[in-house]
């Protein structure tokens, strides 16, 4: 069944039991964040962090109030508890992740230059980690298909061949078969081959929500523009189009046409983009299990992703729901002149400034 604002999420069946809202499966790593700006050579030593896009969505999720559950495998070493003991401390459910004695648990560095920007560096070691291992055989259905929503990434396909056979059974369409959400999260570094760009329009082709960015799906596919990636994309009741700090563009089935919205991001002091895009995911998801209009989740989805964006790590304090609504229910005036700086997600004065 769907909406004006795409499809529904399936209800919980009992509200006197614990249901789970949202699964998220993947790889999550320990980050280690530079102490001062500069090249990954010259940097004397980092911090340590936790980063993996549907773990940070979990994260978020579960910050905001939601059941979330993190699936995934890591291994038996002190950064395999560091990742478990993390995002359980965030209130995820970490029963379904499993530890592997043969593989290690993955770990990335990176320099505190902006993904986008030409110094910036970041250094995998995640080659045969034990989140590679994931496959059909590994993965309980009864672990990954028993909440609201399944959100997944295609960073996932990337890691091995058994990943992507795991992704392609669970985007399988089937009876009961929860909302699905997939972020396409294009990473060329993490595809052995040139096959990467098409596995990844298949897979987006499969679920029933996708987020995509406008710069990726132009480096992956070569498609400019909402409308031309909507045109490439059309099985997907709901499309959301990321244009960074230009806004998003949401495509909603509405009959045999779309409901289209387009919602501006607000201005953000940027101290760091890695985790925004998975913010703004989990942003988007809160408003749809909440049952919002369209219009309202792509404004959580911004208002999340600011919560990352104003601060260095992978992860951000999402601000709180009655405050994050009260924001997301401004006139477009008052949305148009949100200045969002770092501390705003937790400062008691008034966000919305003049320029």
């Amino acid at each position: 069944m769907s909406s004006v604002n795409g499809p529904d999420v399936p209800p919980a069946a009992d509200v006197t039991k614990a249901v789970t809202d949202v699964i998220c499966l993947g790889e999550s790593m320990v980050t280690f964040l530079p102490s001062r700006p500069g090249r990954l050579a010259d940097v004397p030593s980092f911090a340590r962090a936790i980063g993996g896009a549907e773990s940070n969505v979990a994260c978020v999720l579960a910050a905001a109030g939601h059941r979330t559950r993190w699936v995934s495998r890591v291994g038996t070493d002190g950064f395999g508890d560091h990742l478990v003991e993390t995002i359980s401390g965030y209130g995820v459910d970490t029963s379904a992740v499993t530890r592997d004695a043969s593989r290690p648990t993955g770990v990335y560095f990176r320099t505190a230059a902006d993904r986008a920007a030409d110094g910036h560096e970041v250094v995998y070691y995640r080659a045969g980690s034990a989140a590679s291992a994931m496959s059909p055989a590994t993965v309980s259905d009864a672990h990954v298909l028993g909440g609201r929503v399944l959100h997944l990434t295609g960073i996932t396909a990337a890691l091995s061949a058994d990943c992507l056979a795991l992704l392609r059974r669970l985007l399988r369409p089937r009876p009961g078969r929860p909302l699905t959400s997939f972020d396409v999260n294009h990473r060329p570094r993490l595809w052995s081959g040139a096959e990467g760009p098409e596995v990844l329009l298949d897979l987006a082709r499969s679920a029933d929500l996708v987020f995509v960015g406008e710069d990726e799906a132009e480096a992956a596919w070569g498609i400019e523009g909402p409308a031309a990636i909507r045109a490439a994309l059309p099985e997907p009741a709901v499309l959301v189009v990321k244009q960074g700090a230009a806004g998003a563009t949401a495509f909603a089935r509405d009959g045999a046409g779309d409901v289209v919205a387009f919602v501006p991001a607000p201005s953000v002091e940027v101290v760091a983009a890695v985790g925004a895009g998975d913010a703004f995911a989990a942003g988007y998801l809160s408003a749809t299990l909440r049952g919002l209009p369209l219009r309202d989740r792509l404004r959580h989805g911004h208002l999340t992703a600011a919560a990352v964006l104003t601060v260095p790590e992978d992860l951000g304090r999402p601000p709180a729901t009655e405050r994050a609504d009260r924001l997301a229910a401004l006139d477009d005036a008052a949305w148009g002149r949100l200045r969002l700086g770092p501390g705003w997600t937790s400062a008691e004065d008034e966000e919305v400034r003049t320029p």
